[in-house]
């Protein structure tokens, strides 16, 4: 009896094997295969649109989606292959989404403000932006978020229902940015003096551009300075060297002309307790 039973269980187990190892075998060959030609795919489909010179930022988010829809094909072929029905596969995988799109609303927002990205385009990588309470450059735009990477060459990843949710502000939209500095002198200096001196020294830099014309003048009469408003105009790569080079050189040439910049001040009076 016990080999008779052995031998009815050894040949069931084959029986199975057989009808559903080859099943499985396929429908990992699918799956594994499949990854790799999606794979492929998607990096041939990016080199083209690289090549048709299309926007980085859709380039990125068409990757992300092709990839996305291609793998899920592989995904419900692997599925067929094991002999599920897919048909009702798709019923339920439907009733889920519904689901959890409900309890993840968050996230479709997100889905939802990257297409809003690449609709309306109030950025590319590639550009600086302040947006979403960070600042720099953007490195990816993906179906869920933004990548940043400030200039310590940190990773920020910004949710796009926060970009999109709040203001914009594109350093690399224009080709040139204007410089604005407040500069302050003392009321016994002399105000010409100062005014020449900052106009002569936006004159000697070539980085700041003659059109729009550099321009200074008198912005305040303050509590302890008379106060220059300082504004060049620059292309927006030279930004950020021209708007720390013009505070090291003003300090520097002030000081050499005798021009003072006043700095707050407490004078501080003691009285003598006796004399109370």
């Amino acid at each position: 009896m016990d080999d008779l039973n052995i031998s009815k269980y050894t040949d069931t187990a084959i029986v199975y094997a057989s009808e559903y190892g080859l099943k499985i075998l396929a429908a990992a060959l699918i799956f594994v295969i499949g990854r790799w030609v999606v794979k492929k795919l998607t990096a041939v489909t990016k080199t083209l649109m690289q090549k048709a010179e299309i926007d980085q930022t859709l380039v990125e988010f068409a990757e992300s989606l092709i990839y996305f829809v291609l793998l899920l094909m592989v995904i419900l072929a692997s599925l067929n292959a094991l002999g599920i029905n897919t048909t009702s596969f798709l019923a339920v995988f439907g009733a889920a989404s519904l689901a959890i799109g409900l309890a993840l609303q968050g996230s479709l927002a997100n889905v939802g403000a990257a297409v809003l990205i690449i609709i309306f385009r109030p950025f590319k990588v590639g550009d600086f932006i302040e947006a979403g309470g960070a600042t720099g450059t953007v490195e990816d735009v993906n179906l869920f978020s933004t990548i940043i990477s400030p200039v310590d060459n940190r990773t920020i990843i910004v949710p796009n229902a926060a970009i999109i949710g709040g203001n914009i502000t594109n350093y690399s939209n224009k080709p040139q940015r204007r410089v604005d500095h407040v500069f302050g002198i003392g009321y016994d200096d002399d105000l010409k003096l100062a005014k020449e001196t900052l106009m002569a020294i936006m004159e000697k830099d070539d980085r700041i551009l003659s059109d729009p014309a550099p321009f200074v003048a008198v912005s305040e009469l303050a509590d302890s300075s008379v106060n220059f408003v300082f504004r060049a105009w620059v292309e927006s790569a030279d930004y950020w060297d021209v708007h720390f080079d013009m505070l090291e050189k003003v300090k520097l040439t002030f000081d050499e002309k005798g021009i003072s910049i006043p700095y707050p001040q407490m004078d501080v009076h003691t009285q003598d307790r006796e004399n109370i």
